[in-house]
């Protein structure tokens, strides 16, 4: 049953989330388990973060992962808490990690958000964006930094 769930989870998010702008995706590069530089160039904006890991109908963070959120109702159970993200990781490992979880475990449920190619079901009018932004991306990893306990 729980890989149903799980496929659900991830249909849920390639077909309902808010997609990025078609564009190129900025260049980035691995080092060991993490991505060190910003996508952008520049910090996210925390507040923006927590909105969008907040946001059902953007990240679905919530689908799947808890936090430190107590006005959620429902979250997720079947992924990491976040509580503590910034303790456990640094903003290079939690960047690689919201840009494609696969590359440090192919077996991951954690869908790719910043990822176009080599993606298979993809709404027709999704295809060729990812989830998230470049801008996206740093402002959810500026906000999760910040959750240290």
């Amino acid at each position: 049953m729980r890989a149903a769930h799980l496929a659900a989870a991830i249909g849920l998010v390639c077909a309902l989330g808010a997609p990025a702008q078609a564009q190129a995706l900025h260049p980035y590069r691995i080092v060991g388990d993490a991505i060190p530089a910003s996508l952008t160039g520049a910090k996210g904006d925390p507040e923006r973060g927590r909105a969008i890991v907040t946001n059902r109908q953007v990240g679905l963070c919530l689908l799947c992962h808890s936090g430190p959120f107590p006005e959620e109702k429902f979250q997720g159970n079947m992924a990491p808490d976040l509580a503590g993200a910034g303790a456990r990781w640094s903003a290079g490992e939690l960047r690689l990690r919201l840009v494609d979880a696969r590359k440090i475990n192919p077996a991951t449920i954690m869908p790719p958000y910043y990822v176009v190619d080599g993606m298979n079901r993809v709404v027709p009018s999704l295809r060729g964006k990812p989830i998230l932004s470049a801008e996206q991306i740093e402002d959810v990893v500026a906000f999760l930094t910040t959750l240290r306990d």
